[in-house]
Order: structure tokens, then sequence, then C-alpha cells
């Protein structure tokens, strides 16, 4: 763990009325740069849960920041918009507080394999009935593992964070420095209480053999490994929406930057899952109507070079349209520039085509020294 991160602990204040996020405590962390492979949208689930009294895990991978309504009461008491447990006990009047190992768990998959730079266990809204401290474990399981597979005896897990005391209403961050891939996490709770929202930030590793097998497939696709190296503007969404799987279903859901007054233009870089023939090429703007980009232009790159080689010319694009351009040649690069004039957005970027025998050889390398 990174010692430069804020750490929170202790109770928040009771909520006395008005905005609930007023006396939240948060930090910028290092990480959050990174996708979230704990994201829904890429197959994530939190597939169980040793107890969910008060509040489902589910709740943990839902998108946006926690919600709280004071007046929401339920049959077992005040709903909270987390994974909230019940509180423990020890084992009879003489000794009623629950020992040292006493804790909740719950395991989660990840939406992608991949390699985690930092974790975030958001306690908002629970301010009195958060845990004390939380830990969090990794393993690499292969395939669709039950939870009573995951639960084995033979399976290996690796502490990505120790167990730490937290705060109440509070965003608690965690750098994490282990350089292997993981397909699932093991969310603890000690000794008991609530976590509103986790997220998992870092680059995801595809299987190789998986994409071998595929031959032609989305280059660009965060599934599959590829990644967002920056962009001109985020004013509105991040530019990471564009490679998400599946296609947008509302306007937020893409990228789209503020209103220009000058005569430039914007654009997003793109790393590839590696180094690829392009061969085809679709652009979505899909929801976005009067917002959408008036054209665009695709160029490729090297890995490390700024030459960059236009494949397709700056090209007029139509609102709330997904558009489909074949290459005239395959497009050898492993990285990929999208530029739109003026300004306003996309939904999605796909690149379809395949690795390259270098580009194979070299996931492939990777892929064994992350543990594959």
């Amino acid at each position: 763990m990174s010692t430069g991160i804020p750490s929170f602990t202790g109770d928040a204040s009771p909520y006395g009325g008005g905005d609930p996020y007023a006396d939240y405590r948060t930090a910028d962390f290092p990480f959050t740069q990174y996708a979230d492979l704990a994201d829904r949208r890429l197959g994530a689930g939190v597939i169980a849960a040793n107890d969910e009294f008060f509040a489902e895990r589910e709740n943990l991978l839902k998108p946006g920041a926690a919600e709280f309504d004071p007046e929401h009461f339920g049959h077992k008491g005040k709903i909270m918009d987390g994974w909230e447990t019940r509180r423990r006990r020890g084992v009879s009047a003489q000794q009623p507080h629950p020992t040292e190992d006493d804790h909740d768990w719950a395991l989660v998959r990840l939406g992608a394999p991949g390699v985690i730079r930092g974790i975030v266990l958001d306690t908002a809204h629970f301010r009195g009935n958060y845990p004390q401290a939380v830990s969090v474990e990794a393993a690499s399981v292969a395939g669709s593992p039950s939870p009573e597979d995951l639960l084995a005896d033979d399976v290996k897990w690796t502490v990505l964070v120790p167990r730490t005391a937290v705060g109440g209403h509070a965003a608690n961050g965690f750098a994490v420095d282990v350089e292997q891939r993981f397909t699932h996490l093991r969310v603890n709770q000690h000794p008991d209480g609530g976590i509103a929202r986790l997220r998992v930030y870092g680059e995801v590793a595809p299987d190789p053999a998986w994409l071998g097998v595929l031959g032609t497939f989305d280059l660009a696709a965060l599934e599959n490994g590829g990644r967002v190296e920056d962009a001109s503007d985020r004013f509105y969404s991040p530019a990471t929406n564009t490679i998400q799987p599946g296609r947008s279903h509302k306007m937020d859901d893409g990228w789209e930057t503020r209103r220009r007054r000058d005569k430039g233009n914007d654009w997003i870089r793109y790393a590839l899952v590696a180094e690829a023939e392009i061969r085809a090429v679709e652009i979505d703007t899909a929801y976005l109507k009067g917002n959408s980009a008036g054209w665009a232009a695709l160029s490729v790159a090297a890995e490390g070079s700024e030459e960059w080689t236009e494949v397709l010319p700056r090209t007029r694009l139509q609102p709330d349209t997904n558009h489909r351009f074949v290459l005239d040649a395959p497009a050898v690069g492993s990285r990929v520039r999208i530029d739109i004039y003026p300004d306003g957005g996309i939904s999605r970027l796909r690149l379809f085509g395949s690795l390259t025998e270098a580009g194979t050889a070299r996931l492939t390398a990777r892929h064994q020294e992350l543990g594959g």
C-alpha cells in the first residue's frame, strides 16, 4: 500500500439534514485513471456473501455514488444503498463480543481478469455502522467457478489489502503493488458492518489463447485489453466509455466534450491489446444527436512512436448512427488516435482485426509473467 494515500478512521457525525455528502471524506487517488475491473458492464458480479441481512451484496457494484434517504425503512430496519450485515455477537453473556477472527465476507467476480492497481472501499452514509477494518484477497481461478469452488481449500488467495482500519462515510482507498493476474476477490469486513461501493482499478490482462481462437476481434475493446492512453477533453464523460462492451444506451454512456470556442479539435489516443492488423472500423454516435462529432479521422502508430499514419481520412458523421468502414488495406500498429472535428462526441469505437505474430508473442509472454 502507498503511504501517500490519505486514510480515514472513526465515525462520521450523525446525519444532520441537508446534503448527505456535505461531510463526506474523500481524496484524489493515484490509480483512478485505470479501468474499473469490477464494472458490471464488463460482467462483474458479487456472487456470494456470508451475510446480507440489512442490505444486499449486489449494491457494492452499482454504478454511481451511493444514495441516502433518511426516511427509507423496511421490515428489518434502515434500508441502505450498500452491503450491510447484521451485528455480530459473542458466544455468551460472559463473552458478548465477537472474536478477533470474526468477520463477514463477499466473493466478487471481476468483469475482466487483470492486474489490480488500486481498490476503493466506500462507506458513504455508513456513519456508525461501517466495519472497524477491512481486508481484500485475490485469486486466479479459470473458467466460471461457483462459490463452493472458490471457498475450497486448494484455492490460493493473495492478500492485496491487509487488515486495515477504515472510517465511516468515507472513500477508503488502497494502492496495490502485486504484479499478478487475478479473476476474483474476497472482500472482508471485520467484524461486521456495511460498505456502500467497491471499485477495483487496474489493467485488463486477456487470455491470449482465447483471443487466438477468436482470430478477428475488437482490438480496442476494454474487455480484450485495449485502453485509453489520453484524451483532449473529459468534461462530460470519460473517454473509456468508448471501449465499453455493447452499444451505448444513453447520452452519458459515451464520450462528450465541452463546446470548443477555438479552431482546434478533440481527440482520444488508445493502446490496442498488442500490435495488430486493423481491417474494419465502427464509429458509433448512438444517443448523441445535437452534440455528435461533425467529422472523424483515424490514425495508427507503433508502440512508443508519435509518427501517426492516417488510415481513415476526415469523414462526415451522422448523429445517433453507427458508421462502418472497411479499410483499403490492413493498418498495422499498436496505438490508435481518433480525431473528431471540431468537438462533440462519439459513443463507441470498434477496431476489428487480428494480432500480428509479434503482437501474439508479446501478449503470450506477458500472460506468462502474470502467472496466467
